[in-house]
């Protein structure tokens, strides 16, 4: 009598089968993620690295010390009228980038997302009252989020850049750019001032 083992070979071979393609499977698995791990840890470094570049110390221009003093003779409730070359030369690269091109600092890595000092938060550029402090809430989007400014303080211009319309918020003293808001904030008011950081300066209350 002939044994058939057409049967058995053929489930012993849908099992190693079987094995070989988990195996691969898991394999490509735990490749992908080494590799997408070091993908990500090259380019939080490379991040990094260009924030610290943007963020180091640059020269200060000779006429730094007399623009200032011009910013300040200006009274606080008159406008500020500055030309670029002239904030240029008394901001920061990247408030410059931030505030006068209406630029955006990276999120969770800036000074403010998670700040929860008493106190007042001024325009970075002309010192202009901007936020109290207690009207800051954590909006979970990595920057400094407030339901309400003080009155008067800021002007709200219509953005349509990067293929999205928002509502840009200036300084209404300088007219630099601090952030957008969004209508999905906390009560009172139902809005939420999505800030750069790099925008305020904060004034602890005393």
């Amino acid at each position: 009598m002939t044994r058939d083992t057409s049967a058995s070979q053929k489930t012993y071979s849908s099992f190693m089968n079987g094995r070989i393609i988990a195996g691969a499977m898991q394999f490509t698995r735990r490749h992908a993620l080494k590799t997408f791990g070091l993908f990500a840890a090259g380019g939080a470094g490379i991040g990094i690295i260009g924030m610290r570049a943007r963020c180091q110390q640059q020269p200060e221009s000779p006429d730094a010390e007399k623009i200032r003093a011009k910013l300040q003779a200006i009274p606080m409730d008159k406008k500020v009228n500055l030309t670029n070359d002239e904030w240029r030369k008394i901001l920061t690269p990247e408030q410059y980038r931030v505030m006068r091109e209406a630029g955006t600092e990276a999120a969770f890595c800036n000074a403010f997302w998670n700040h929860h000092g008493k106190g007042r938060y001024h325009c970075a550029a002309c010192d202009n009252l901007i936020f109290d402090a207690a009207t800051k809430f954590d909006s979970g989007t990595g920057w400094p989020s407030f339901y309400e400014p003080v009155k008067g303080s800021v002007t709200t211009v219509r953005d349509t850049g990067h293929g999205m319309i928002r509502d840009e918020v200036r300084c209404a003293r300088c007219d630099s750019h601090l952030g957008h808001v969004f209508d999905d904030g906390p009560a009172p008011t139902g809005l939420r001032y999505c800030m750069n950081s790099v925008s305020l300066k904060f004034v602890p209350e005393k």
